[in-house]
């Protein structure tokens, strides 16, 4: 059940940072370590824009089907045309930018450095409206959800209410003594419209965090891994999660390892763990109709002794995976070993 591996003419040659689906397509955006952006259209399984740019890209997010932004190494914001792989620098940082998102609620561009600022840009206008700092440690990862923002900084997450940006609306460490790799939204499905109603949490010592907000639900810690034969659990990080936008309570993880484990956030079981792949997952993502999962297969430099084979992603059939689930014998439905 490895999923139909992407091609490309030119490989990727270096680590795959992040990748993502279209908010109303089948084109996903990959930014990597090769300072190229690339734009698949996983219909026709054609490449349909490749740029290149001057500084590693960090990060990558969708203004709309035809506007991306990325995070660079040199510093700098960059903006692109997908229609015409025209793109110019949209703003920068003090130091290497980490991560960007993009709000279709308020219109704001998102970023953060190791500079230890988190800013507020008008794309409209490419101003920077506000300007944030994290004097303990730099932002991991950022999830924006309608006016939310959610940041992970060390084994902490806050919240910021992006029309009212200088304070946190929410603070809580999750891990104490380790570090937040990965923070995504909860999707609910309610019909077509899919609502904020919490965040889950990956750390580096391969746990996950599920917190609701606004719910009379009650959060929890659980391992991704179960107990080896010893009785430990497996330290291993979680780099990225991804929600299915509608299919209620359910998503994925992958980690260091390179597996990728489907849960059910609702009943507190893992589904279905994918057959591992040759190198870390790096970065997952569902499509905006849920019958795709796209996993990005590359080492991450987060540590000396990662194999460098080359970068791969595979897209998955939700369908499948589901049915897939249902067949396996070592599924392990009920597996998860809760540390409340």
């Amino acid at each position: 059940m490895k999923g139909t591996r992407l091609k490309f003419e030119k490989p990727i040659r270096d680590a795959i940072s992040r990748i993502r689906f279209a908010p109303e397509s089948n084109n996903l955006l990959i930014s990597s370590w090769d300072s190229s952006l690339r734009l698949y259209d996983v219909d026709s399984f054609t490449l349909r824009v490749e740029v290149p740019s001057d500084a590693a890209l960090l990060d990558c997010c969708f203004q709309n089907e035809s506007v991306a932004f990325t995070a660079c190494s040199d510093c700098c914001v960059r903006r692109y045309d997908l229609d015409s792989g025209i793109h110019d620098t949209f703003g920068n940082h003090d130091d290497l930018v980490s991560c960007v998102e993009y709000s279709a609620e308020t219109r704001q561009l998102i970023t953060a450095g190791w500079d230890r600022k988190i800013m507020s840009w008008d794309t409209r206008s490419t101003n920077t409206l506000e300007c944030l700092k994290t004097p303990f440690a730099e932002v991991e990862s950022m999830a924006v959800s309608g006016c939310n923002l959610i940041v992970a900084v060390g084994s902490s997450v806050n919240i910021y209410d992006l029309r009212n940006f200088n304070k946190s609306v929410y603070a809580k460490e999750l891990f104490p003594g380790f570090q937040i790799r990965c923070v995504r939204t909860i999707l609910n499905s309610e019909g077509s419209l899919s609502v904020h109603t919490g965040f889950v949490a990956g750390s580096i010592d391969g746990r996950i965090a599920v917190e609701y907000l606004n719910s009379s639900s009650t959060g929890y810690v659980f391992w991704c891994h179960p107990k080896s034969k010893d009785g430990r659990h497996h330290v291993v990080p979680v780099n990225d999660i991804a929600f299915n936008p509608f299919i209620s309570g359910a998503f994925v993880t992958g980690n260091h390892k390179g597996y990728v484990s489907t849960w059910d956030g609702h009943s507190k079981r893992r589904l279905l763990q994918l057959p591992r792949y040759s190198n870390s997952v790096t970065s997952l993502s569902c499509n905006h109709g849920g019958q795709l999962l796209a996993v990005a297969s590359s080492h991450a430099y987060r540590e000396g002794n990662e194999k460098e084979e080359p970068p791969q992603i595979f897209i998955h059939d939700m369908d499948d995976i589901c049915t897939g689930s249902a067949s396996l014998g070592n599924s392990k439905r009920n597996d998860i070993a809760l540390d409340m």
